[in-house]
C-alpha cells in the first residue's frame, strides 16, 4: 500500500530537518511531503539544501489550507492512506505503523494517535486539556461516539478520507470539526494511544488571544457541520 506523510510547516525551521530524519528513521515505509506554508525564516532554504520532497505554497493559506494540499496531493497520486505528522517535533513517526496496521485490522476511515488514552508523553497545558475535554464532549453529544484526542493533528485516513478533505476541509483548527464531518458520513474512526512531545522549537499558531475564539468558532463550525444535509 501507498503511504504518505504530510508535513504542514510554517515557520519550522528550527525543527523541519529532525522532523524529516525521525520519520525516515522510524517510518521508512511511508513517503513524505513537506507543504511549506509561504514560511518567512528559513524553512524552505533547509528543505531544499537537504534534498527534501517539498511543495512550496505561494502564499500563506494557514493550517487547514496547507494540509488539504498535503490530502490533495495525496489523492491525486494514488496513495491508499495519508497522516499528518506536524513539523514542530510534536508527533512520533514511530506510532505511524501501528496506526496503519490497526486501521486495516478494524477495517477504519480514520485513526487518531490519543495522548490520552494512557496519559503517556507531553498531555498539553492545564488550560488546553480542559477545551479538549470540551470538545470531546461536545462530539459526543452531538455524534454519539467519544473521541478521547479530538485536537489531535496526528491522525491516518484512508483514501476515502483522503477525497473529502481534498474537496473540503476546514481552513484553521481543523481537527475537531474535520473528524465530526467523517463521523457524519457514517465513515468509521477509531483512536490508539500514542506518546507526543513537547514542541521543540518555534511557537505554537494558537496563543493564549486566541483561545476564546478557537472555542466559539470550533463550536459554532461543530454544530453546523452535525446538522448540514
Amino acid at each position: 500500500m501507498k503511504k504518505l506523510i504530510i508535513i504542514p510547516a510554517y515557520n519550522e525551521s528550527a525543527n523541519i530537518e529532525k522532523t524529516v530524519r525521525r520519520i525516515k528513521e522510524r517510518a521508512p515505509e511511508f513517503d513524505y511531503v513537506i507543504i511549506n506554508d509561504c514560511s518567512t525564516d528559513r524553512t524552505l532554504q533547509i528543505c531544499r539544501e537537504n534534498g527534501f520532497h517539498v511543495i512550496n505554497l505561494p502564499q500563506n493559506l494557514g493550517i487547514g489550507g496547507a494540509v488539504q494540499t498535503g490530502y490533495l496531493y495525496g489523492y491525486r497520486n494514488g496513495y491508499d492512506m495519508a497522516v499528518q505528522v506536524d513539523g514542530d517535533g510534536q508527533h512520533d513517526p514511530a506510532f505511524l505503523d501501528e496506526m496503519a496496521k490497526y486501521m486495516i485490522k478494524e477495517d477504519l476511515d480514520m485513526v487518531i494517535g490519543s495522548r490520552f488514552i494512557e496519559k503517556k508523553g507531553f498531555q498539553s497545558s492545564g488550560i488546553r486539556r480542559i477545551g479538549i475535554r470540551y470538545f470531546t464532549f461536545l462530539i459526543k453529544i452531538l455524534t454519539g461516539k467519544t473521541i478521547t484526542d479530538p485536537t489531535s493533528g496526528l491522525r491516518l485516513v484512508d483514501r476515502k478520507v483522503m477525497e473529502l478533505f481534498s474537496e473540503q476541509y476546514p481552513k484553521d483548527y481543523p481537527e475537531p470539526e474535520s473528524v465530526v464531518a467523517v463521523i457524519r458520513r457514517k465513515m468509521k474512526v477509531g483512536e490508539i494511544p500514542v506518546i507526543m512531545h513537547e514542541r521543540e522549537g518555534g511557537v505554537s499558531s494558537i496563543s493564549a488571544k486566541k483561545s476564546v475564539y478557537y472555542m466559539i468558532k470550533v463550536s459554532l463550525a461543530i454544530l453546523i457541520e452535525r446538522i448540514r444535509r
